[in-house]
């Protein structure tokens, strides 16, 4: 399947996990010179014909880590103190990172537009992380983000048949 819908991606996602983690144990032990390479390639393909705003499943699922730049440029542009900005949307998770208190976030709005999307975190522009440098040090988030985002779903199924191991 090439574009699962999100009411299916989960149990999609669930089918190819077993499947997914050895790609990527085999893909660590003996990753191509040029897999960042192909990652962008594949990601650039991937994104030429997703449109975020039809889903918006990672906003509604899940909250990004907030980094303290991340806080300082959020807050000043709601006009807001650090700490208030801390208090109102943010509490400290188990590794002690700041996360949102609560989801969907609270800066979606209903067209699954965001709110701050000129300032938001860092996690949310990098996000499913698909072309970032070093790929290989990162496929155990990229096994939970198949499960969250169609276009990473996508992106492993064709990593797979563009690179078989």
């Amino acid at each position: 399947m090439t574009n699962p819908r999100i009411d299916i991606l989960q149990k999609e996602a669930k089918d190819k996990h077993i499947e997914n983690k050895k790609y990527f144990v085999k893909l660590k032990n003996k990753p191509p010179k040029n897999l960042d390479y192909i990652m962008q390639d594949l990601h650039d393909a991937e994104f030429k014909k997703t449109n975020c705003l039809d889903c918006a499943n990672c906003c509604k699922t899940t909250g990004p880590l907030f980094t303290s730049a991340d806080i300082e440029r959020i807050s000043k542009h709601l006009r807001q103190k650090p700490q208030q900005f801390i208090d109102q949307y943010l509490q400290i998770d188990e590794d002690k990172d700041y996360v949102l208190q609560t989801v969907p976030c609270h800066f979606l709005d209903q067209d699954n537009t965001c709110f701050i999307y000129d300032v938001r975190p860092k996690a949310c522009r990098e996000f499913p992380h698909t072309d970032r440098k070093k790929f290989n040090q990162i496929t155990d988030l990229t096994l939970k983000n198949v499960a969250i985002c169609p276009a990473a779903f996508n992106i492993v199924e064709k990593m797979k048949l563009k690179m078989p191991l």
